[in-house]
């Protein structure tokens, strides 16, 4: 049982990690874009920059649901009660 709570927890900790990645990089290319965008057409920024704020929340949320899935896997873990009903115990 142990081993299953371990490799559950190291599972969390690379899901939360590589999502937070993820989103950094995400968020990185796309400001860089936006600027990019901006500075070659100043008169689209404001029509840019609401894509890009609508682009970021869905970004993020992309980062939340990882999150979200983590905390299940952390506290409400389904894998210790099938190895449970698996073992008798």
């Amino acid at each position: 049982m142990e081993t299953v709570i371990g490799l559950t927890a190291i599972a969390v900790a690379i899901l939360i990690g590589f999502g937070a990645l993820g989103v950094g990089i995400g968020m990185g290319l796309l400001g860089g874009r936006f600027l990019e965008g901006a500075a070659r057409q100043p008169e689209l920024a404001p029509m840019l920059q609401t894509k890009m704020f609508l682009v970021v929340a869905l970004l993020d949320a992309v980062a939340m649901i990882g999150v979200g899935i983590a905390l299940f896997f952390a506290f409400a873990n389904p894998f210790i009660g099938q190895l449970q009903a698996a073992t008798g115990g």
